[in-house]
């Protein structure tokens, strides 16, 4: 997992993927806040975006979640949420088996937890060893939030 802010992210060392770079780029030059909720291909089904407009949930209702076959950046737009963060391991509880059509496995809780906070401009990539727990409230106040989540193909990078 590595985060960052959208306006900065090619100014440092850090050398992205390609698919990566090439996903942070279509978020930098797309207005979202004109778009309407839905899915927008980059690449295809081997990339793509669904933007969406939501209200967060208190920390206990957000559920942990990983993924398969596509590595997720999760970029806010307007408002704040904290993601919830931990390394997949054996000791996480698995509520719901992994799903191969939806490409997700949900699990009881973040077994150690860390919180991710997003602000218009920022994002977070996780990768399939990342359990992710999306659209917490910050301070335990559910607010509307536009987030786009762009999903690259495992078999790109």
């Amino acid at each position: 997992m590595f985060i960052g802010r959208i306006d900065t992210f090619d100014k440092g060392p850090a050398a992205y993927p390609e698919p990566i770079v090439k996903a942070l780029e279509y978020l930098r030059t797309h207005d979202f806040t004109k778009m309407e909720d839905g899915k927008y291909p980059i690449s295809g089904d081997e990339c793509f975006v669904n933007l969406q407009r939501y209200e967060t949930r208190l920390h206990e209702e957000c559920r942990p979640e990983s993924h398969k076959k596509y590595v997720d950046i999760q970029y806010l737009v307007e408002g704040e949420e904290y993601i919830g963060w931990c390394p997949l391991s054996p000791d996480l509880g698995v509520v719901e088996p992994y799903d191969e059509e939806r490409d997700i496995t949900f699990y009881s809780c973040l077994v150690p937890e860390s919180e991710i906070l997003l602000q218009p401009g920022s994002f977070a990539v996780l990768f399939p060893d990342d359990v992710h727990s999306p659209q917490g409230a910050v301070d335990g106040t559910p607010m509307g939030v536009t987030k786009v989540v762009v999903k690259i193909s495992v078999d790109l990078l």
